[in-house]
């Protein structure tokens, strides 16, 4: 089993990567900056969070006494990534990256092989609790995220959405699902993060033996948004705009190895960050996706 500490590094790179790649349409990377954050807050983002990782892996090895997943606090982790990144950024940077790392990373502190990790975050999502759902919402609230909690149960900009997740014993995994129809992030983590593992995995993985990172980490994300329409564009714009986002993403593709490709593929970013459509749930995905391939490496 890895230690903790190596598992905490990876997932610090793996943030650092996947802001790296650029052009990385519609996203902040090291030639992008948004009026509202940096490339620098980005990585300031990756680093900060190491040991909160390192944290939440090592507490993932009180599953093994008495295999019970619960002991993992999943929510707790995601809750103190975000307070420690809030020390240092006072924008939404990683949210949702921790939401997809911390159990990788809990599961891959208990797991004997890579093959393990898929089935052990199933398990570890399953196990959450009541606690690790007010957690979770805290961390949203703090994070000024939207969308995933605006809903008419369980809102997370209610007052009353604590008392009421107590009340019905609503956990981590419960309200998770309630999103799962138009959330991409709650559904990866109420379906073992199929897309993570199926597709952004799989793709970065290949990729990156062959060509250099930055390459495989563009082109991955590129995958990604041509196969699963982006939740954050979805919704502001709406799932036509979203989609037409990705088939656009889906040509793009088609020409790579074409001359013209790096000037379609500077165009298509600058056509994305002109109109404000920015996919970041894809960002999210990548970044999963990354740290998995390094995982492996190690587990190997």
């Amino acid at each position: 089993m890895l230690k903790p500490e190596l598992i905490g590094k990876i997932s610090s790179i793996s943030s650092v990567l996947e802001v790296s790649g650029y052009p990385k349409p519609g996203n902040v990377h090291r030639t992008r900056d948004f009026f509202d954050m940096s490339f620098e807050d980005f990585l300031i983002s990756g680093v900060v969070t190491q040991n909160i990782i390192t944290s939440a892996a090592t507490q993932a090895k009180e599953i093994l006494k008495d295999n019970d997943y619960s002991k993992a606090q999943i929510g707790k982790y995601i809750l103190e990534a975000v307070k420690e990144t809030d020390n240092w950024i006072k924008n939404n940077t990683n949210l949702g990256i921790m939401m997809l790392e911390v159990p990788i990373a809990q599961a891959a502190s208990i797991s004997n092989d890579f093959t393990e990790i898929q089935e052990n975050v199933g398990k570890l999502l399953d196990a959450t609790t009541v606690e690790d759902a007010i957690n979770l919402y805290d961390a949203i609230n703090l994070a000024s995220a939207g969308g995933m909690g605006e809903q008419e149960e369980y809102d997370v900009q209610s007052d009353n959405a604590k008392d009421e997740l107590r009340k019905n014993n609503q956990t981590m995994y419960d309200v998770l699902e309630i999103s799962a129809g138009w959330d991409q992030l709650a559904f990866e983590l109420t379906n073992k993060m199929p897309k993570i593992f199926n597709i952004g995995f799989k793709t970065f993985d290949e990729l990156r033996k062959e060509k250099r990172t930055n390459t495989a980490t563009v082109q991955t994300f590129l995958t990604i948004l041509s196969k699963v329409p982006d939740t954050l564009i979805s919704r502001k714009y709406g799932e036509e705009e979203s989609s037409k986002v990705s088939e656009s993403a889906k040509t793009l593709l088609n020409e790579y190895g074409e001359e013209y490709f790096d000037k379609d593929l500077n165009y298509f970013d600058d056509y994305l960050y002109e109109n404000n459509y920015n996919p970041g749930t894809t960002a999210d995905l990548t970044a999963a996706s990354i740290m998995l391939s390094y995982l492996k490496d190690e587990m190997e």
